[in-house]
């Protein structure tokens, strides 16, 4: 009894169980799932996370539905990928869909969204809004006036503008609208995405130009790098001054510029002093570590996907619609999409990023904006901005220049070493004994100078007797030169030409760069090409004379072919015998040659051709040579007294190859040789391989580097400020190719020295007042030598033609005449053969005779000396009447036309 009651009871608790979970799947049965889709790149699973969040947040609030996030992951930018899974997951039924970060994977999924007419939310800031789209990101239109709402507000009277790529174009574009042409001056800089994360040689660029005041506006994740070469170029001090673009500033780590004195303002969407964000927050880290200290983790991303999330739900409370599958592959669009986004557009709610409004176009509007201020103690917020009123301070931005009772220089004293290095330090030349600083001049010493006067500090110059700079050795990781003395605080400051190197430049401070500067080739100046014997011949190429005797040759076979062929070229030779037997033709091979070369020459040659067909050869042939001739004659001036220059580099791609045997070399030790000792560039990585296997061409100074230059078939690598004082003063060297690079001259001084911020400011104020190029322009041009190799002004008459540029034509005619004369020699012995043969006469007679006659200089006549009247004689004699071709007129003939002549006449 006892077993069946026990039975009983349990069959009964399990048919209550199974009865309330029957009822609970009704109930979730009855509920609509609603998809929501989200395309998330894979290195961004944070923004996943918030969406998940957001999604369970909103889902206890809704009626009859509950919403379902269904998330892809693609690679950052794979267009191909994101239309890929998308279109996959459209399939699920999606009411709406998150895009991308970023932008070449957004449009592509705006576009398929815009095609099926699917709610697309986007938290980038776009210039182009598609019709189903919902903007929650600041349009770069309001960005650029929130921009110059600050510059404004900082009376900022001329900035830079540095912008990463062309996808922030726009925000640049709209801010330099803004300005007329009597708004402040704007200089606009790029820097590279495809450079490998180093932006130094575009940073280098921006300090040695003078500027101080920047806006940047680029992506947060380049701005860390760039911050911090920015640093390592010395843009970071407090004569420099920053507006930085991103909303999402306050997420990065900025305390290695708390303390650097430069004024870095920022913006920001999100306030870490919401408590909706800092709830936010909490929940989404304490998940992972409960003890997580969270200040402002979210990024601008996070906040608006989570914000999207709300307006969705706000938006499905209201509208009533049922979820369709869509295909990519067909025509079928959703019908509520267009729906949905109208009413998101109407709706305001209260997110993570503040007030949340439309316009029509689905572009937000009416948020409120951090201005915000890095300080000592890290990013403070130091007034708002707002679409109604603009910008507004609650306090004054911070000054450049902090504690400057702490870094004022008057009354103190500096120990600076310095090197012998022309111009920049040298002792002078003077008879009597010179002792402490008046033993000094140079370029260098006057700065010093310069600066003492300005600051207020006195100074003791010391020389490095060495000579040596500063490297660092690689094996034993010390350094040598000034910059160990400096860093041994046996000297405050170091002045020579000292060029700041990243090496160095973690080793000591330098100030802002005083001179401008980059690796060039000192060679000798090309030498005056002595003319060639036949430069007549340079106006056109050997390929052009060429074709030109080939085109005489053509015209002149064309002419004979063309004559034989032509019934006009037949012509009787006696106009008075009415039936003649026989015609002639004027164009023999021969007198078809002498056209050509007498038309090439632009002279007569008496043949005149009759038929249409050698008259159109004959004019084409004229019409070739006119052209031909005169472009000759237009030429020919230009190269007879053009002088060419012959050099055998003209660049460092033909020093690297060591075109004509050029060899090279660098200061050991300095820094030109340490660039191409840390180069990446194959040219240089070569030119580098060289001058270590070759030590015999390096040198200890540069002005032995100077002498080989000079003195041998060699190549010196140095600063290109240096190769400028030299070649001012040393006529017979110059400057080859272009700069190797960029880099800088700065005054050395100890790491984290109080003083370089004020040492910097004086320096860009002696630029600015034009000092420092009177100081060059003393110490380059005027001062020991310089200005000895100014070229003098050309003359205006042109340069007259000596042997050497028309030896060669004189060289032709002397051949001619010589081959003429050989000619007409062999013609004339031939010709007395020929009638000694025939008149069985000894050749050495006949030959005496005819010397005698020749010598006798006198006389245009002569008789015939062996007359032939027979008709087979006369074929014979080389005195016989005959024609050059095969059509000829006998004597016999000629005898019958005389007599019939004499006959008329009776």
């Amino acid at each position: 009894m006892f077993r069946r009651l026990k039975c009983k009871i349990n069959i009964e608790n399990k048919f209550l169980l199974f009865l309330s979970f029957s009822l609970f799947s009704i109930e979730i049965i009855n509920a609509q799932k609603t998809n929501v889709g989200l395309i998330c790149e894979n290195d961004n699973a944070d923004v996943e996370r918030i969406f998940q969040l957001a999604i369970n947040n909103v889902n206890p609030d809704m009626e009859d539905m509950y919403l379902n996030g269904v998330s892809i992951s693609i690679e950052p930018g794979n267009a191909f990928e994101t239309s890929k899974k998308l279109c996959k997951m459209l399939r699920q039924n999606l009411v709406a869909v998150f895009g991308p970060t970023s932008s070449m994977a957004a449009k592509h999924a705006m576009s398929i969204c815009d095609a099926k007419e699917l709610p697309f939310i986007d938290t980038r800031g776009d210039f182009v809004v598609e019709l189903p789209t919902i903007n929650l990101h600041p349009h770069p239109t309001q960005l650029a006036v929130i921009l110059k709402d600050l510059v404004t507000m900082l009376e900022w009277e001329a900035f830079t503008i540095i912008y990463e790529c062309g996808e922030y174009l726009p925000v640049v574009n709209d801010l330099l609208q803004m300005y007329g042409p009597a708004g402040p001056t704007i200089v606009v800089r790029r820097y590279e995405l495809d450079l490998n994360g180093d932006y130094r040689n575009v940073l280098r660029r921006i300090r040695n130009s003078g500027e101080t005041s920047f806006i940047v506006v680029g992506s947060i994740e380049t701005l860390p790098e760039l911050l911090k070469q920015a640093q390592q170029v010395g843009l970071m001090t407090g004569a420099y001054r920053y507006i930085i673009s991103d909303l999402d500033l306050q997420t990065l780590d900025l305390e290695p510029y708390q303390h650097s004195d430069a004024n870095i303002t920022g913006i920001r969407l999100i306030s870490p002093e919401n408590e909706l964000v800092l709830e936010v927050a909490k929940a989404l880290y304490e998940e992972e570590d409960p003890y997580v200290n969270v200040s402002c983790p979210l990024t601008v991303n996070m906040a608006l996907v989570y914000d999207g999330v709300q307006l969705l739900a706000e938006t499905f409370k209201h509208i009533m619609f049922r979820p369709v599958s869509l295909n990519c592959n067909d025509d079928v669009t959703w019908d509520k999409g267009y729906t949905l986004v109208n009413y998101m557009k109407s709706l305001s709610i209260k997110g993570l990023s503040g007030d949340i409004k439309f316009d029509y176009e689905g572009l937000r509007t009416d948020f409120l904006l951090d201005i915000i201020e890095l300080t000592v103690s890290g990013l403070q917020k130091i007034g708002s901005w707002s679409t109604d009123e603009g910008a507004s301070l609650d306090r004054p931005p911070a000054s450049i220049s902090s504690e400057p009772d702490q870094r004022s220089l008057v009354n103190k004293s500096f120990v600076v070493i310095t090197a012998i290095s022309e111009p920049y330090g040298m002792l002078k030349d003077s008879p009597a004994k010179l002792e402490g600083n008046d033993q000094f001049e140079g370029f260098g010493i006057e700065l010093i100078e310069e600066l003492g006067k300005k600051l207020g500090f006195s100074y003791t110059f010391r020389l490095q007797e060495d000579n040596k700079y500063g490297s660092l050795n690689p094996v034993t990781k010390e350094w040598n030169g000034m910059l160990l003395e400096i860093m041994e605080d046996r000297a405050d400051l170091g002045i020579t030409d000292l060029t700041m190197t990243s090496d160095r430049e973690s080793a000591v401070d330098f100030t802002i760069p005083f001179m401008n500067l980059g690796i060039a080739i000192l060679f000798r100046k090309p030498m005056k090409e002595p003319p060639k014997l036949f430069s007549f011949m340079s106006p056109f190429s050997g390929e052009v004379w060429l074709w030109l005797g080939i085109s005489c040759v053509s015209v002149s076979l064309s002419m004979f072919i063309l004559g034989r062929i032509s019934p006009a070229e037949w012509d009787n030779p006696y106009p008075c015998i009415e039936e003649p037997t026989e015609l002639e033709n004027q164009f023999s091979l021969t007198n078809c040659f002498w056209f050509s070369i007498g038309a090439l020459l632009q002279q007569g040659s008496e043949l005149a051709p009759k038929g249409f067909s050698t008259r159109s050869v004959a004019s084409f042939w004229s019409f070739f040579i006119l052209i031909m001739v005169s472009s000759y004659t237009a030429n020919l001036a230009a190269f007879l007294t053009v002088e060419s220059l012959s050099t055998p580099i003209e660049n460092v791609e033909d020093l690297a190859a060591n075109k004509g045997g050029v060899n090279y070399g660098a200061k050991l030790g300095g820094s030109t040789f340490n660039f191409f000792q840390g180069a990446k560039f194959p040219t240089y990585q070569k030119m580098y391989e060289f001058m270590d296997s070759h030590p015999e061409y390096m040198t200890s100074t540069n002005a032995e580097g100077v002498t080989r230059v000079e003195n041998e078939n060699y190549a010196f690598l140095m600063e290109s400020t240096t190769i400028e004082y030299i070649t001012e003063r040393r006529c017979t060297l110059t400057q080859v190719g272009t700069l190797l690079d960029e880099k800088g001259y700065g005054i050395a001084m100890k790491k984290n020295s109080p003083y370089r911020d004020v040492l910097s400011q004086a320096v860009l104020e002696l630029q600015e007042q034009g000092v420092l190029v009177k100081m060059k322009t003393k110490w380059w041009k005027e001062k020991r030598g310089g200005g000895a190799c100014t070229q003098k002004a050309s003359s205006d008459s042109a340069a007259e033609l000596g042997m050497a540029n028309v030896g060669g034509i004189y060289a032709v005619l002397l051949a001619g005449s010589i081959i003429a004369v050989f000619c007409g020699i062999v013609e004339w012995i031939c010709g007395l053969y020929s009638t000694a043969q025939a008149n069985k006469i000894p050749f050495k007679t006949e030959l005496m005779e005819e010397i005698r006659f020749v010598l006798k200089c006198s006389g245009n006549t002569r008789p015939v000396k062996y007359p032939k009247p027979s008709r087979s004689a006369s074929s014979r004699s080389k005195f016989s009447v005959s024609s050059k071709d095969s059509s000829s007129v006998t004597v016999d003939s000629l005898a019958t036309d005389d007599q019939q002549l004499q006959k008329r006449k009776k």
